[in-house]
């Protein structure tokens, strides 16, 4: 059943310059939710602010290749004084938003949440998280319709993007018979699955797919097949020419394995402490994510833990023998 939409109809329209976040290492249903919202929002003579707190990853440069929209978030955002709300989409975690949670810690700022991961920390402000829904998109979409609109041709593109990927190009158990019916809608407006298809998946630079291959080369087994995972270093990246952003897809690999039911991705972090991206096919992968400071979704899940890639890569597959016999 879709949200009710009116408390945050009504917010947004007691505020003239929202700014619109997204996590830390965006994708492309919070960029896609992002623009498509900021759309709705000019289209109702507001002047929203686009903004991520941690770099674009390249494969995204195409949606503002002059950085006219979607700007960086850093420091303790002094150059967002004149936004008067937030809206928070596709997370309602602090350790998702990089510097910009510290930011909603500090300021008092009007706020909303709108996502659909059942992971949520109370960033305060109102909540609109529908846990059925497969993308922030669809919610982004609801949003526009809730404002009395209809998406633009390039919202409906951008609404496309996001649903279509976090549904795994619709192969993945979240896309319904509604996910369906939504992506034909958006197609009659205008989104452009073929081209959106080939600049997402077809148009990879060479030293991505170098990192791909380091990534492929390292992919290891355990518990009779069961699990899999692979991981990448810092030293991965000047060894390839990749960038960090470039690792958003290599979870995918360890989990096309055949038999496999938990997949793993074990990132070294520029800062420090390693990133951990988990998925399933059955198993409640979001609960193993909390016990290292993460969560998402049931299938796909996420953490960061401040601890070096070998150790947190001892502990998490122990954990995940843990999880598996327990049934």
């Amino acid at each position: 059943m879709p949200l009710d939409w009116s408390p945050l109809t009504a917010f947004l329209a007691r505020y003239d310059r929202p700014l619109l976040m997204t996590h830390v290492r965006p994708d492309a249903d919070g960029l896609g939710a992002q623009l498509a919202l900021r759309d709705a929002l000019l289209r109702v003579g507001k002047r929203p602010r686009v903004a991520i707190a941690s770099k674009l990853p390249p494969r995204y440069a195409f949606l503002d290749p002059k950085r006219e929209v979607v700007e960086d978030f850093r420091g303790a955002g002094e150059n967002f004084a004149d936004c008067d709300a937030v809206v928070v989409l596709d997370t309602g975690t602090y350790n998702q938003l990089g510097d910009f949670g510290d930011y909603l810690k500090k300021r008092d700022v009007p706020r909303a949440v709108v996502d659909h991961h059942r992971t949520q920390d109370d960033l305060g402000g109102l909540r609109f998280v529908d846990i059925t829904a497969e993308s922030t998109g669809r919610l982004a979409y609801e949003i526009t319709r809730a404002l009395g609109l209809t998406p633009t041709a390039e919202a409906a593109n951008h609404l496309f993007m996001a649903v279509a990927t976090d549904t795994g190009w619709f192969r993945h158990p979240n896309a319904t018979a509604e996910t369906f019916a939504l992506a034909a809608e958006l197609v009659s407006l205008g989104a452009n699955p073929t081209g959106l298809y080939e600049q997402l998946y077809e148009a990879a630079p060479l030293e991505r797919l170098k990192l791909t291959g380091v990534a492929i080369d390292r992919l290891k087994t355990r518990a009779g097949g069961r699990v899999a995972w692979t991981e990448i270093v810092m030293a991965d990246y000047p060894a390839t020419g990749a960038v960090p952003g470039d690792t958003e897809d290599l979870i995918n690999y360890p989990r096309s394995v055949e038999n496999v039911e938990v997949a793993l991705l074990f990132i070294e972090q520029p800062g420090g402490g390693t990133k951990i991206s988990f998925r399933a096919r059955a198993l409640d992968v979001s609960k193993l994510a909390e016990r290292f400071g993460g969560g998402g979704h049931k299938l796909a899940s996420g953490a960061r833990v401040e601890k070096p890639l070998p150790q947190v890569r001892e502990e998490v597959l122990a954990a995940v023998d843990e999880a598996l016999a327990a049934g």
